[in-house]
């Protein structure tokens, strides 16, 4: 079973610098072409399924604008059953 993830990006503090999609090794992050923050910047959001929640992306972000979820294997059982 493929691991899955999610990030949640906080726009108040994404500045649209790039560098989580630069380093994001399942390519599945890019900057929001059809969302503009308060401050002028288009945040990052995930485009496509993919995340394996690896968390790459948080630790490049230098205003800690990344929080990433990981979906355990133990939840995923669970909610199959």
């Amino acid at each position: 079973m493929p691991v899955k993830g999610r990030i949640d990006v906080d726009d108040v503090y994404c500045k649209g610098c790039e560098l989580c999609a630069s380093v994001c090794p399942q390519k599945v992050i890019h900057m929001a072409p059809d969302r503009i923050t308060a401050k002028g910047f288009h945040p990052a959001e995930l485009m496509k399924e993919g995340c394996t929640g690896c968390g790459v992306c948080a630790v490049m972000c230098p205003e800690a604008a990344i929080t990433v979820y990981r979906e355990t294997q133990a939840a995923r059982a669970a909610a199959g059953a």
